[in-house]
């Protein structure tokens, strides 16, 4: 039986590993994406710069793994047996629920989610302690640190509030002071904002970077015999003071002598300063766990008892961390920064969400969403027409975004916002955080970050009226997943742990197994949707500014849709005939992908016409009808898509033979219709297309015969209603189908040729 937790000893190491891997993809977004959202400095020179932070915060981090051992639950209430059984529930679930959340592309707090997992996990095996002992529920208080919970909470709350507020409030004023020519402000304005924005992150690494460290106990005659933590607490003032006054000093320098853009600067620091700071206080969340179990198992190993009689009062002492495990946790998340693709789809979330401009919005507007923006309109309104008109004039003024005058032929990708609002993240970032360290309180720095680069991108005008629904949305997604973390992590921790309490080692190594297979069934999942996202089916937005370029973008458009289209009305056919419920299923949500696409392009089309040659505005009339016919095509695939799978899901009749046998001979007919226009438009053999449109007839006529065999079988054989219905809807739209392709290749076909042919479609 000793056995068992030699293996599990083995197995949360394992864990602990995946666990990096994980936490680190999903605490990237903290402190990437100002330097990346910006573009003010190189990608690889941001990778090398945060790189340098997590290694030496790693380092740096030891005396945060306290938290693991005593901060949630009293260790002196359980046997050695019960805390391993709470440390395996907790590193399960937490593997899981951050690859969750990195899957969805979600950012969620990894604090949070290991302060209620060990909470969830300590309840639980409270609770499985007080029933065997014949004791009451208010028992429970005796195992839990009840006050430190509660803390966590009201910090969740604070943090989330305070950290909007200030970041759009400083952002305001940036704004107002800088404006968007800030590049072109006095030298003084720069190094003024440089000093002011550098001091608060170089103090923001002394309190949180290295405040919270082992290191910060020690004390040197430089500082009178304090240790480093006692005097960043005395003497915060004055420190504040004297880091203003000389990055003010240097800023100023290295922009009239060295010609730095301090801006830059202040991004690289910010980055920097934010990076040491997550591995310095969150390693705990990744290997605090493990470590505490390894060092109860060689104190259980030494003390000879039982694993059920040794009591674990060892853990409430402070035990250093050996730094060679902090410095292999730190390569790990080095390592992972550079490979995992998961981190930057994350933070690919709150990029988007703070863009200027246009974006691909991920997240649909729901009522809250609405009725805030509607609340937020009005009010402004409302400041507005308190405020002289010329004051509004002036502020408009300050916040006017300067046009990028570019060649047609010249890509040029913008940033998603600017380097004031970069390096406003940052500062406001790091001052809220060093101000809570400080003041002990507990917040977790996924929000803070996050909701600073919310509130800065709402003061700086960046949710327009085209936007504000879907990122305030999106924002309030992201905040239900916090809130959705804090209790799932709970309650899965909580039943994780009491599976493994009664089942003990066999249940181990099915929930073990479990969750492998979950991860590698996310990985693959996850890859499979990178693909399809890169798919060379994948419809392109139209960028040709001549006529010419819009046909032959429009060409590959129109075959990719044939070819899905080909696709989808075949398995629509095949799922009936089959009763086939998953194809049927996979084939609706492929119709609904189609149509999001198509969906997609038409929102683009403001932006196609406004990058239209004066000689060729005739274009925009052309691609508009070709827009509106593939709309029309994927409307009808959708229709048959979705009434077939409702037939098939609500268990009615299979349709009858002929029925089936008449249905593929019509999807036999439009699938050489579907083939020969892809192999038109993929050749750009366009003559090809006048083939296509002198069988149109065969078809109709195909489609009407089956229609006229239906009426029959109707008056006199056939009883069943549905099947009536379905059939019916199917032929009818499968004719509407024809009639919309026959348009497309008609529309296409006259601008190609260049000459008249009749638009009406014979029925």
């Amino acid at each position: 039986m000793d056995n068992i937790y030699l293996i599990m000893i083995v197995a949360l190491a394992v864990l602990a590993v995946a666990d990096l891997v994980v936490g680190v993809s999903n605490d990237a977004v903290n402190f990437l994406n100002s330097a990346v959202g910006s573009q003010a400095i190189s990608f690889r020179t941001i990778m090398i710069v945060a790189s340098a932070g997590i290694a030496l915060g790693a380092i740096f981090s030891s005396g945060m793994m306290e938290v693991a051992r005593k901060g949630i639950f009293n260790p002196g209430e359980f046997y050695f047996n019960e805390i391993m059984f709470i440390f395996m529930a907790v590193m399960i679930t937490d593997i899981l629920l951050l690859d969750f959340f990195n899957t969805l592309g979600m950012p969620t707090s990894t604090t949070v989610s290991i302060v209620f997992e060990l909470l969830g996990a300590s309840v639980a095996m409270s609770l499985i302690k007080i029933g065997v002992d014949n004791g009451s529920f208010g028992d429970v208080v005796n195992y839990i640190n009840t006050s430190k919970a509660t803390e966590i909470i009201m910090g969740i709350l604070l943090s989330v509030v305070v950290a909007f507020s200030v970041g759009a409030f400083v952002q305001w004023i940036s704004r107002l002071l800088l404006s968007y020519d800030f590049e072109k402000k006095a030298k003084w304005v720069g190094a003024l904002f440089g000093g002011f924005a550098l001091s608060a992150i170089t103090y923001f690494i002394l309190i949180k970077g290295i405040g919270g460290t082992a290191f910060a106990d020690r004390s040197f005659n430089l500082i009178g015999t304090m240790t480093i933590k006692q005097f960043l607490e005395t003497q915060a003032w004055w420190l504040v003071v004297m880091n203003f006054a000389l990055w003010s000093l240097i800023s100023y320098s290295l922009m009239t002598l060295a010609k730095i853009n301090i801006y830059k600067l202040i991004i690289g620091v910010g980055t920097f300063a934010l990076a040491l700071a997550f591995a310095g206080n969150d390693l705990v969340n990744f290997i605090g766990v493990p470590i505490a179990a390894w060092q109860s198992y060689e104190a259980w190993q030494a003390s000879g008892e039982l694993a059920t009689e040794f009591g674990m009062d060892v853990l409430a002492a402070k035990v250093p961390t050996p730094t060679f495990l902090l410095f292999i946790s730190g390569m790990i998340m080095v390592a992972t920064l550079w490979l995992s693709k998961k981190a930057r789809y994350v933070s690919d979330t709150e990029i988007n969400l703070a863009r200027e401009g246009e974006a691909k919005e991920r997240f649909q507007p729901n009522f809250l969403s609405r009725s805030i923006v509607r609340l937020s309109v009005g009010i402004s309104e409302a400041t507005q027409m308190l405020l002289p008109k010329a004051l509004n004039q002036k502020l408009a003024l300050r916040f006017h975004k300067p046009v990028i005058a570019l060649a047609r032929d010249k890509t040029y990708e913008k940033p998603a916002f600017d380097m004031v609002r970069a390096a406003v993240n940052l500062m406001v970032a790091g001052i809220l955080i060093s101000i809570a360290t400080s003041y002990k309180l507990p917040l977790s720095t996924t929000y803070v970050t996050f909701m600073v680069a919310m509130g800065s991108s709402l003061a700086d005008r960046a949710w327009g009226a085209e936007s504000a629904v879907y990122r305030v949305a999106g924002v309030l997604n992201v905040i239900g997943g916090w809130f959705g973390t804090a209790i799932i992590a709970f309650v899965a921790s909580g039943v994780i742990l009491a599976l493994i309490s009664f089942g003990k080692g066999a249940a181990i190594a099915i929930l073990l197994f479990a969750a492998i297979l979950i991860l590698a069934r996310n990985y693959i999942s996850y890859n499979k949707k990178s693909k399809e996202i890169r798919a060379e089916d994948s419809l392109q937005k139209a960028e040709s500014s001549s006529i010419q370029g819009v046909i032959e973008e429009s060409a590959d458009n129109i075959s990719n849709v044939i070819k899905r289209s080909k696709k989808i009305y075949t398995n629509s056919i095949n799922g009936l005939a089959k009763h086939d419920l998953s194809l049927l299923k996979k084939n609706k949500k492929q119709g609904a992908k189609l149509s999001a696409e198509i969906d997609e392009l038409r929102d683009h089309i403001f932006y196609f016409i406004k990058n239209l040659d004066e000689a060729s505005v005739g274009a925009s009339n052309f691609y508009i009808n070709i827009l509106g016919l593939l709309t029309d095509i994927v409307q009808s695939l959708e229709y048959i898509g979705k009434v077939s799978h409702k037939h098939v899901h609500n268990n009615h009749k299979k349709l009858k033979y002929n029925q089936i046998k008449e249905l593929k001979e019509i999807d036999q007919k439009l699938d050489e219709i579907f083939t020969n226009t892809k192999k038109a438009f993929d050749e750009r053999s366009f003559e090809q297309i006048g083939k296509v449109l002198e069988r149109k007839q065969e078809l109709f006529d195909l489609v009407s015969q089956k229609i006229e065999k239906q009426v029959e079988r109707t008056r006199t054989e056939e009883s069943s209603p549905k099947n009536t219905t379905l059939y019916f809807s199917l032929l009818l739209e499968t004719k509407d189908l024809m009639k919309v392709i026959i348009n497309l290749l008609e529309t296409y076909y006259q601008e190609y040729d260049g000459t008249i042919i009749p638009a009406k479609v014979m029925e």
